[in-house]
């Protein structure tokens, strides 16, 4: 599944590696010119906080961050407690799929092209339909969870969920895609 990823990623690095010798070689001296003012640095951590985003403490810290908002919003009556614990632990995203293992990549280099692609699609169509099922998890929690609510409850809920785009930062509980704003 990787190989063609890989071989493609080397030939990129060719390409650059190429390119960047060109462009090397092809320099001339010339009278100082003032430089362009080049773009501010990234704090040294950015790195690291971008990488925090994979630790699974800090990600339910700020599923508890996302989630906190919206609660007190609703002002949730000790009876809907539950509803809303229900609800918030079927918001959890999936676990991420697991990477392929040296012993099944050796396999599909054993395939001939079509049987690979063949074994692409079925893979393809198996991680479709767990996101498919994972997408109407979520759907119908939100629907119990709904139901629970009161009149005035419902309007707040309507109100987080509507007039906001796809990867938007927003909704109840949780914080878009993987393009998401993140509004300060």
């Amino acid at each position: 599944m990787l190989q063609p990823l890989k071989s493609l990623n080397t030939l990129l690095l060719a390409g650059v590696m190429a390119g960047a010798t060109l462009a090397a070689s092809a320099q001339t001296v010339s009278p100082a010119v003032p430089a362009v003012a080049a773009a501010p640095a990234r704090p040294a951590d950015h790195h690291g906080e971008r990488m925090d985003r994979h630790d699974p403490a800090k990600m339910q810290a700020r599923m508890a961050q996302h989630q906190a908002e919206p609660k007190a919003k609703l002002k949730l009556t000790p009876a809907q407690e539950g509803a809303w614990t229900t609800f918030t632990a079927n918001m959890q995203p999936p676990a991420h799929r697991a990477r392929m293992t040296p012993e099944q990549r050796a396999e599909m280099d054993k395939l001939t092209t079509p049987e690979r692609i063949d074994k692409m699609r079925a893979l393809r169509s198996q991680r479709m339909a767990e996101m498919n099922a994972s997408m109407d998890k979520r759907a119908d929690a939100s629907k119990t969870f709904y139901a629970a609510l009161n009149a005035d409850q419902k309007k707040v809920f309507d109100s987080q969920r509507t007039g906001r785009g796809m990867g938007d930062k927003g909704g109840m509980g949780h914080g878009g895609g993987h393009g998401a704003q993140h509004k300060g």
